[in-house]
């Protein structure tokens, strides 16, 4: 066994695991970075490697290796923790499923109150496709290694079925129920995964479906957060979420934003030219 292999690390549960050289370089070849900058990457923290490590330590020393190469990588590497900085509410991370959505060809809907035969129920979000609407929980966690317990989905199904049983008696000219969804931030416990699958709940969490998951729909269709942004101070990112700018792609269609912010002119082409980059447009 390689010696690095053998490294004990610390991950943000409190959890140990064995290093994983494959499992970073994957997540930097995810950046778009080219294979000769990821395996000086590789071999740069492999040497720093220590037993007992945190994988915040390990993030760091990579993030800011990408930073310092192209800022652009830096932020498409640090995709999984912007979603956490969209905290610590959840509702941006309400608008930003929503977002994901409307680019999917959804009409959405967020916050929408929903009449259940047994109570009303507050919808994180509506989405409407092809005449069939799905009723969609977020669930958001802004404590890194906190996952979904089969908890959420038990609880998201009771709401569901009260909903649609109210819907079903009525005559709805607008469309027909679909499905429950719940989306998370973080991950899904395998109890959670199988109630879903059971009951026919549709559960998007960071890497789940396998191929289709939060990241995969967020790398696929250019659609980033605005907190990726390491050129953005975390008070203009804070200030943009309060004006509902979610997405880097929402910023270049209402830069003047930036103007309201008081961002000088060679500081906007900067941020500018990073969201191009991002969003591939």
């Amino acid at each position: 066994m390689k010696e690095q292999e053998a490294i004990e690390v610390i991950k943000s549960s409190g959890d140990k695991m064995k290093f994983s050289l494959s499992k970073l370089r994957r997540s930097l070849q995810r950046s778009g970075a080219e294979d000769a900058l990821v395996e000086q990457i590789v071999d740069q923290v492999r040497d720093e490697l220590y037993q007992g490590i945190s994988t915040r330590e390990i993030y760091n020393r990579a993030f800011a290796l990408l930073k310092k190469n192209k800022s652009v990588l830096a932020s498409k590497y640090k995709l999984k923790k912007a979603i956490y900085e969209l905290g610590p509410t959840g509702f941006p991370f309400e608008k930003f499923v929503a977002a994901i959505l409307r680019y999917s060809g959804y009409t959405t809907e967020v916050g929408k109150v929903l009449q259940g035969h047994c109570v009303s129920h507050e919808v994180d979000v509506l989405a409407r496709k092809n005449g069939l609407i799905a009723v969609i929980e977020c669930k958001f966690h802004s404590d890194e290694g906190r996952n979904c317990n089969v908890k959420i989905p038990l609880y998201i199904n009771s709401r569901y079925n009260d909903i649609k049983q109210h819907w079903e008696r009525k005559s709805h000219d607008n469309g027909e129920l679909d499905k429950g969804w719940v989306v998370t931030n973080t991950r899904f416990t395998e109890d959670a995964l199988a109630y879903g699958k059971c009951v026919d709940l549709f559960l998007l969490s960071w890497d789940v479906p396998h191929g289709d998951g939060l990241r995969d729909r967020i790398d696929r269709l250019g659609l980033y957060p605005i907190t990726v942004s390491t050129l953005l101070s975390q008070r203009e990112k804070q200030f943009l979420l309060s004006r509902d700018i979610v997405l880097c792609r929402e910023l270049l269609n209402d830069s003047f934003f930036l103007d309201h912010l008081e961002v000088k002119e060679p500081r906007k082409k900067r941020i500018m030219k990073e969201l191009h980059q991002l969003c591939g447009c």
